[in-house]
């Protein structure tokens, strides 16, 4: 879909109506338009490290808890409330697509998403059906309930890229070396290529529910794509991920891409349809920019290791990469990978408001 052309359900302008948070700081710095502070929000911001979220999950396995309206927007806005971020995330997993049409996983404890049955076969393959809205109509719901009640605060949706996906159906679950999907992969490029376009099919679907029903951004992850070389991502990886950004291009609404590990892949990252490139703690940001190339905001980087050591270390740390962002044409504070499980939430909260503090205009 090119971007001149209407999607289902948007006004001729491709941009959801009336969107009371065009003009906060998160959106105006993904527009790369000047902002009244660099605006924060965390990855994996809603969840583990906040104990009203661990209370509210209390007996409930997480895939279920990501098919509750009710739960997904009371843990999606707890971050909102407890840190003042500028953004909130939709609190989901990135096998939820997976799980909608049919398959046979699960979420498990300390492991990670566990697929009962691997694809790795022109006839697993089959088992992948196209995800239709209906599928996840308590995403259409949830994403309602959230517009509602985060006004002028914008709501991210998201969804897990065509590797990172494709590496836990191939896998059968986490991996460290990702040796079946590679053999896959350089194998058996053609079932490959059609794997990762089936996904690719699946994502785009995922990310239009949530953009129809009223999030104001989008970031598709490819947690594992750092384990490839450029050659090979450029070759056999970014066709999927462009055919997701190009497919939800007409919305008008931003797109951030997010890898890590990715340091040798941030022009290719870009160069898939992103108007956001998140990059990880192992590149300065003056440095990715200059990797991604004009005409992309950028969003990072801070370890979030550093969020363990005593507030004065992490104000050294967060200032180190503000300077670094000085002159980009739009920062989006962020760490370079997900919150920790056991970070002190009263740290991010406290790394909020430095981050306000120091760059208010």
């Amino acid at each position: 879909m090119s971007a001149t052309e209407r999607p289902s359900g948007q006004q001729q302008t491709g941009r959801p109506a009336a969107n009371p948070c065009a003009d906060s700081a998160f959106l105006r710095a993904c527009r790369r338009e000047p902002v009244p502070h660099t605006p924060v929000w965390f990855m994996r911001q809603a969840g583990r490290s906040l104990p009203e979220y661990h209370k509210v999950r209390k007996g409930i396995a997480m895939l279920d808890s990501c098919t509750r309206p009710d739960l997904v927007t009371e843990i999606t806005l707890q971050p909102v409330r407890r840190h003042r971020v500028d953004a909130a995330i939709y609190y989901s997993d990135i096998v939820v697509p997976l799980k909608a049409i049919g398959l046979d996983l699960d979420i498990k404890p300390g492991v990670g998403p566990v697929v009962e049955q691997p694809i790795r076969s022109r006839a697993d393959l089959e088992r992948l059906r196209p995800l239709d809205p209906d599928d996840v109509k308590y995403v259409t719901e949830a994403v309602g309930m959230l517009v509602g009640e985060l006004g002028a605060t914008p709501l991210i949706g998201f969804a897990g890229a065509p590797f990172t996906l494709a590496s836990y159906l191939v896998e059968g679950g986490p991996s460290r070396n990702h040796e079946h999907t590679k053999a896959l992969m350089y194998g058996d490029p053609e079932l490959w290529a059609d794997l990762l376009d089936r996904l690719a099919d699946i994502t785009a679907t995922f990310l239009k529910v949530q953009i129809e029903a009223g999030a104001s951004a989008v970031q598709l992850f490819d947690s594992w794509v750092g384990a490839l070389a450029p050659s090979d991502y450029r070759r056999s990886v970014m066709p999927a991920s462009a055919k997701v950004f190009e497919a939800v291009a007409g919305y008008g609404v931003p797109r951030i891409h997010f890898g890590a590990g990715t340091g040798e892949l941030l022009g290719l990252l870009g160069e898939a349809g992103a108007d956001v490139v998140g990059a990880d703690w192992r590149v300065p940001l003056d440095e990715a920019a200059r990797r991604v190339g004009p005409g992309k905001a950028l969003q990072g980087n801070l370890d979030p290791a550093v969020l363990f050591a005593p507030r004065e270390a992490v104000e050294a740390k967060a200032a180190e990469v503000l300077d670094a962002a000085q002159g980009l044409e739009g920062h989006i504070f962020n760490l370079g990978h997900g919150v920790l499980p056991t970070t002190d939430p009263d740290a991010l909260t406290r790394l909020v408001e430095y981050v306000h503090t120091r760059t208010e205009r």
